[in-house]
């Protein structure tokens, strides 16, 4: 019954019952442990991934030009943006990438 709807005689107010099991019921179940193997999905997953990927894929080609990119991005820093630069290297938030003197 919800909030809005008037009480009938003879029906029990949800307020006093909440939470209450009837007589002859069982109380509420105690949660049931509940496990999914998701390996073999995830095998799947991959083996799509690199399906899509292509055979002219070549990881290491794109993790050096990943690292160029980041190279790139942190030379050509100011005074104040080196000074930040080099507080986030120190905090470990950034790694230390290249002689910071790409071109910009």
């Amino acid at each position: 019954m919800s909030t809005h709807d008037p009480i009938i005689n003879g029906e029990p107010d949800e307020s006093v019952t909440a939470g209450a099991s009837p007589a002859g019921r069982p109380g509420p179940a105690e949660p049931a442990e509940f496990t999914v193997d998701l390996s073999s999905h995830e095998m799947l997953r991959r083996t799509h991934t690199v399906a899509a990927l292509g055979a002219g894929w070549d990881p290491v080609a794109a993790l050096h030009g990943e690292q160029a990119a980041y190279d790139l991005l942190y030379s050509g820093l100011d005074d104040e943006q080196r000074r930040l630069y080099e507080e986030l290297i120190a905090a470990g938030v950034l790694p230390r990438r290249g002689g910071g003197d790409a071109a910009a």
